[in-house]
Parts: structure tokens; C-alpha cells; sequence
């Protein structure tokens, strides 16, 4: 059984600073106001052309003193949280500004980076001396909400030794009023980046390779008002031996008619038919042509300043830049065939996800539809669920197979309130029946109803019962015995109903038959901590200390090897090894677990777990004898349950015969002096302003137009600088300090 949870590839080039090109023109004053910057955020925003990554390259390679950078070169690919983040953490890590566990986080399943891994890694840049920088370079190719979202988040929260650079064509979506209002923006725009005449000549120079007479570089700087690829292209044209008047000129014109005919034959032929990859290397070039020597090609363009740059210092990937890119399209033929074997060549590199990338774009679903359906779990065993999802989506529902509906609704994370579950569900019933066949399951509708139990709300459990006893129905039918994911899921229904009784004997079956079954060891502790808490509702400690004999070996095995992306995985288990010590009487060590695993639980956000977990804590603090940490614990458990409202029946149930032995009276958790030692931001603001009223944090999220996952992350920010642990609480300080 393999217990590591493998990293998707990463395009190394992606995380590397560029290096800094032969001729490159020395801007001291740039960068000198990029080396003085002390603001939280610095944009350099600038239409295509202006010089922005090599302006940043070149200070890259000399930040000042005691000062690490970290660069990531975005493209739509990178149009994807997880793997926005993976990017960002790695060439943090890379560069030495944190070590790996905010990177292990942002593979959690189920969980949102602003979750786990951008607390991790606030922490760990915070306990940093040294002085970081992160260049997200091409940042405006991204889309995705979550990701503006999560960027806004690490913004608010940097400590004082850490910059943000975000460079691209337009402005983020990002607050840059408030930012620039409290002094905490730098910004570097078109106007600044003009060259002036002197660099103007510096650039001519080194691109003509000649000494450029002062007039021709006068009218050069004023006819292309000191645009940093206009005046390339004068310098070409000088190369050349044109006149120099291509200012005056389109310039997609003018690179169809002036710089594409003066290339060597092969470069010409090499750019024109990889026109629509957006990354050139020598080994994808000679496999998307059905060639040799692409590589010589590329250096020989690179070393020629023929607009294609090196991307690395090893020169194995190059761009073009976007502006010769358009001018080769419109040469370039229809590519179709390119792009398949292009497709077929990240795919024999272990890059699916480009692969699909460029199957869609060769306008092949169907091939893309393959890929998808036969490497779902390289996506899902990698931390890649959105990836998947985001490229699902990209195809015609015709050629989504039933298998790969599936696959898809489990993507989009059963039981979370994501509208696409149905979707997919939807789509794959469509397209199932007795005749069909899906891996693993004896009857494919058998699949189908069992994804659907595991889908309903856990606050409806009879409607999850009815679709697993039908799923089971089928499986027996089947001749073969039920597949123990039908089980499973009949097993967990049963105990989220209360009926621990009937799940416990499934729900053991199960545990059982893990290993034949060929589970992942994640899904093994997952339902060995189901299991626990059943066994724990019947008594039967006997059972629960030797179903812990055998599943915490393995949940200590998964958090060694996946780090904190193990954190929801185990969260039920490590409840249960709680809840477990307290009732052998060894209450000190049952709080010490159960206060180390209510993060695990939050992170689940099942409700039998994180209830379990806080209604379990509760009693343990009792039984040391902190009564208001207990009261305080249940504030929590209850302040989870209305927001989450319905709850599951058998947690509410667990809360509600707590309150009763506990009370629900709040007590306060700081002490008060009239002042806050830490600042609220104004989204903290804003929340706590809300939060005297009865609105849900979803109803919270709604309003202020940002994520349910955004809220917690601020609530439980504010409730540290507060002071408190419930919301009860915050509202109480805040009147205090006459906050609200």
C-alpha cells in the first residue's frame, strides 16, 4: 500500500528568476525605487512591451543586501488555486524564505489554500530574520476569484520582512485604494518605465550591435515615446540596415514584413509552426514538428535577441515574445497536428494536466476526454481536484464518459454544497446503465448511487441511507458480494443517523477489507475514524482501542509522508484517540489531543467531527477543572451549529446534552485594556460589525461578495487579536473597546 502522497509535476522554469539577457540596459533608478521599496505591495503594471520582466530580472539579480527573491512566471495554465500556490510555495521554498509544510498544506483534500497553507506560511515568513520577495510575474493572465482572494489575504497578513511584486498587463483585482491609502502600494506604470534618451540609445545600441548617431536615437525615443519594444524593433531594423522609421509602422506589420523575412530559414520555420505552443523547448519542439536540433535553433534566436529569451539559465525552455507570437499566427498554419503531439509529449513527461491543455486546444475533446477519464487518479492523488475540475469543465458534454462524470463529481468534493456534484452526477446517470461498466464496481449504477449518498447534505442522512441501500441492492444482485465502498457509504449514512448499531457491523466490514479493496491508505484512516466514533456512541471501548492499536500506525504514517495535506484526512481519527483517553480517566493527555486536533476537525468540517471534537474537548477541560475553557468550547461547537444549520442530527444531538451538562454561559478569554496591541484590518472590521445580528458567516460571506472559507479565515484572525473564542465573546470585547 503506498502511503506517500505524490507532487505533481512542476515546470522547474516556472519557479526560476530569468536570467539577465546579454545587452541588457542598466535602469539604476528603477531599480534602486524596487530595492527601496519598503510597501507591502508592488505593482508594476504596463501595457506589453515596456520592459517590465526585464527591468525586474535585472534588479532580481541584485535585490540588496540580506534579501532572497522568489519568482513565478504565471500563464493560463496557472489559472487554478492549488496550482497557482504550489507554484508560489515552491519557489519560496526554493529560494529559502520557508521550509515545506505550507506546501505539503496546499494539497490537503478538501481543503481551500486560505485554509491551511497561507496560515502556515504567514508563520513561518514571520519567524524568518532574512528579507523576502515574491515577483509574480504575468499576473494578469489569472481569472480565478480564489486566487485574488487568497493574494488579498497574504497581503493583509505579511510581516514587515516580506514584499510582494506583481507585475503585468492591468491592474489586479486587488485593493489598491486602501493599500495605496496607508502608504503600503509601490507602483511602477507605463510613464515610469519609459526609457529616457540615454537608455534609448544604450538599447538601440545593443540590439543594432552599432553605435547609433544622436539624431537617429532622438527620433527613434520620440517617435516610439520611450516604448521599450519599439525601440527593439528600431534596432533591428538598424541591424538590418533599414532605415529605422519602424516606429512609425503597426508593429505586428512590421514584424510580419521586417523581422520574420530576416530570420534564418530554419528559426523562421521553427517559429512559425509552434506558433500556438506557449512554451518552446528543443525536446517539445523536435517532438511536435517530427524533427532534430530544435534546441540549437532556439539558442541561436535567443543569442541573437530575435525576440525569443531564454527562460531559464540552462536554456532549456524560451518564449516569444507575445507581440512576435501574434505576428506569427497570422502565418502560422492551423496546428492542429502540433498541438497533438505536443499534447502526446507532456504526456510521456508525466504532465497531464498540459497535455489535456493542449488536446483542448488542438481541438480534440475527445483525446482530451481520455486523458481526463484514465489519469483521474494521478489529478486526485496529486492535490490537483481543482485542475481536474477547471479542465472537466472545458469539454462538450458529449464526450464526458459516464467513468469520467464520476470521477468528477468525487473532484468536486461530495457533501460540500458544490453545485457541480449534480451536475456531474447528472450527466453520468444520463449516460448509465445495466450494460455499462465502471472500474471497480460490479454494476455501474451501483457506482452512480453510492456517489450520490456520499453527496447528500450530512443533515438529510435518511435520503443518503435509501441511495446506499440500493447501491448495496445492486452489488448483491451482482453475484460477485457489494463493493465496500457501497458499504461504506450505507455504514456512514447509518451513523450520521444515529443508527450506530446497524453501522457498526458495515462500517467494520469496511475497515476489514481495506487493503483488498485497494484503497488509498487516506481513505483507510478516513473511514477508521467514522468507525471510531461509532464504536465510541456504543461503548464498545474494547473495539476502539483495538481498532487504535491498528489505524493510528497508519494515520502517524500519513502525516509523516504527506505533512500538513494529512490534516483533514486524520482529523475523525485523532478525535476519536481523544475522546478515548478521557474515558480510561487520562484527562489531561485526552485535552492535550483533543486541543491538537480541533484544527484537524476544522479543517474537515464534517459536523460529527468538529462537534465530536468540541463537545469532547469541553469535557476534558471539566475534568481538569477549567470550567470557562469548557464553556468557551461549546460557544464554538454551537456558534459552528447555527452556521451550519441543519447540522447533522446525531451532533446536534452530542451539543445539545452538553450544553445541558455544561451550560452555554461565555466567558472571556483576554484581558481587557481599553486598547487592541494588534490593528483589525478593515475586513476584520467590516465582519465584526456584523456580527451582533443572527446572520450565518455564509450569509457574512455573501454579503461582503467573498468565500465562506475567507470569512473563517478572517473570524479566527480577529478572534486572536480580540482575545476571545466565540463569536459571543468577540461581540462582548468589541463593545468594550467601542469597536461597535
Amino acid at each position: 500500500m503506498t502511503t506517500s502522497r505524490p507532487a505533481g509535476p512542476l515546470l522547474a522554469v516556472k519557479h526560476t528568476v530569468p536570467p539577465v539577457r546579454r545587452g541588457t540596459v542598466e535602469r539604476a533608478e528603477l531599480e534602486q525605487v524596487l530595492r527601496d521599496a519598503d510597501s507591502r505591495l508592488i505593482l508594476v503594471a504596463a501595457p506589453a512591451g515596456w520592459g517590465k520582466t526585464s527591468l525586474l530580472g535585472r534588479w532580481a539579480a541584485d535585490p540588496g543586501p540580506e534579501v532572497t527573491v522568489a519568482w513565478v512566471s504565471l500563464d493560463e495554465g496557472d489559472d487554478d488555486p492549488v496550482r497557482f500556490w504550489r507554484y508560489v510555495l515552491t519557489a519560496l521554498h526554493e529560494a529559502g524564505a520557508v521550509g515545506s509544510a505550507a506546501l505539503e498544506a496546499v494539497v490537503a483534500p478538501g481543503a481551500e489554500p486560505i485554509d491551511l497553507a497561507l496560515p502556515i506560511l504567514l508563520n513561518e515568513l514571520a519567524a524568518s530574520s532574512r528579507r523576502h520577495v515574491l515577483v509574480l510575474d504575468d499576473y494578469h493572465v489569472l481569472a480565478d476569484a480564489r486566487i485574488h482572494e487568497s493574494l488579498e489575504y497574504l497581503i493583509g497578513y505579511l510581516p514587515p520582512t516580506v514584499r510582494i511584486v506583481v507585475a503585468g498587463r492591468a491592474d489586479p483585482p486587488l485593493p489598491l485604494a486602501r493599500l495605496r491609502a496607508r502608504g503600503e502600494l509601490t507602483e511602477l506604470r507605463a510613464d515610469d518605465l519609459r526609457f529616457t534618451p540615454t537608455e534609448a540609445a544604450g538599447l538601440v545600441g545593443a540590439v543594432s550591435g552599432r553605435t547609433p548617431a544622436a539624431g537617429d536615437v532622438l527620433a527613434a525615443w520620440r517617435r516610439t515615446e520611450g516604448w521599450a519594444a519599439g525601440l527593439q524593433l528600431v534596432g533591428l531594423a538598424l541591424r538590418n540596415g533599414a532605415d529605422g522609421a519602424a516606429g512609425d509602422r503597426h508593429v505586428l506589420d512590421y514584424l510580419a514584413s521586417e523581422v520574420l523575412p530576416s530570420l534564418d530559414p530554419a528559426g523562421r520555420d521553427l517559429l512559425v509552426a509552434t506558433a500556438r505552443l506557449e512554451r518552446l523547448s528543443g525536446a517539445l519542439c523536435d517532438a511536435a514538428l517530427g524533427t532534430t536540433g530544435s534546441a540549437g535553433i532556439l539558442d541561436a534566436l535567443d543569442r541573437a535577441d530575435l525576440f525569443v529569451t531564454s527562460m531559464d539559465a540552462a536554456g532549456e525552455w524560451y518564449r516569444c515574445h507575445p507581440l512576435l507570437r501574434d505576428a506569427l499566427l497570422r502565418e502560422s498554419p492551423d496546428g492542429r497536428d502540433v498541438l497533438a503531439r505536443a499534447a502526446a509529449w507532456y504526456a510521456g513527461q508525466g504532465r497531464l494536466d498540459d497535455a489535456v491543455h493542449h488536446h483542448l486546444l488542438a481541438g480534440d475533446p475527445t483525446a482530451a476526454a481520455e486523458v481526463l477519464r484514465d489519469g483521474s487518479g494521478w489529478f486526485l492523488d496529486r492535490g490537483l481536484a481543482t485542475t481536474f475540475l477547471s479542465l472537466g469543465e472545458r469539454l462538450p458534454e458529449d464526450a464526458v464518459s459516464p467513468q469520467l462524470a464520476l470521477a468528477l463529481a468525487y473532484a468536486a468534493r461530495p457533501g460540500s454544497g458544490d453545485g457541480r456534484v449534480a451536475h456531474w452526477l447528472d450527466l453520468a446517470e444520463r449516460g448509465t446503465g445495466p450494460e455499462h461498466s465502471v472500474f471497480g464496481w460490479h454494476d455501474a449504477r451501483a457506482a452512480l448511487l453510492t456517489m450520490r449518498a456520499v453527496s447528500v447534505p450530512e443533515s438529510e442522512p435518511e435520503v443518503a441511507i435509501e441511495l446506499a441501500e440500493r447501491a448495496v441492492a445492486l452489488e448483491d444482485a451482482a453475484d460477485a458480494g457489494p463493493s465496500p465502498a457501497a458499504r461504506a457509504a450505507l455504514g456512514s449514512a447509518y451513523a450520521r443517523s444515529g443508527r450506530f448499531a446497524t453501522a457498526a457491523p458495515m462500517l467494520l466490514d469496511s475497515w476489514r477489507q481495506r487493503e483488498t479493496a485497494g484503497w488509498t491508505v487516506g481513505l483507510s484512516v478516513q473511514i477508521g475514524g467514522l468507525l471510531g466514533l461509532t464504536l465510541l456512541a456504543l461503548d464498545r471501548g474494547d473495539d476502539v482501542d483495538r481498532l487504535l492499536r491498528q489505524a493510528v500506525p497508519l494515520a502517524d504514517r500519513v502525516e509523516q509522508d504527506w505533512g500538513a495535506a494529512a490534516i483533514p484526512v486524520v482529523a475523525a481519527l485523532r478525535v476519536v484517540q481523544g475522546r478515548h483517553a478521557y474515558l480510561r480517566g487520562d484527562v489531561r493527555v485526552a485535552r492535550d489531543l483533543l486541543e491538537r486536533a480541533i484544527a484537524n476537525a476544522e479543517a474537515d468540517a464534517r459536523h460529527l467531527t468538529v462537534i465530536g471534537a468540541l463537545v469532547f474537548l469541553a469535557d476534558a477541560e471539566l475534568g481538569c477543572g477549567h470550567a470557562p475553557a469548557a464553556r468557551t468550547a461549546l460557544a464554538r461547537a454551537r456558534e459552528f451549529a447555527d452556521d451550519n444549520a441543519p447540522v447533522t442530527p446525531t451532533a446536534a444531538e452530542w451539543l445539545e446534552r452538553a450544553e445541558q451538562r455544561i451550560g452555554r454561559a461565555s466567558v472571556r478569554t483576554a484581558t481587557r485594556a481599553g486598547r487592541l496591541a494588534e490593528p483589525l484590518t478593515d475586513r476584520e472590521l467590516s465582519i465584526l460589525r456584523v456580527m451582533p445580528g443572527s446572520v450565518s458567516q455564509r450569509e457574512i460571506a455573501a454579503a461582503l461578495y467573498l468565500s465562506i472559507n475567507t470569512v473563517k479565515a478572517y473570524t479566527k484572525s480577529l478572534y486572536r487579536k480580540l482575545g476571545v473564542g466565540s463569536r459571543a465573546d468577540a461581540v462582548a470585547a468589541a463593545r468594550d473597546l467601542g469597536l461597535i
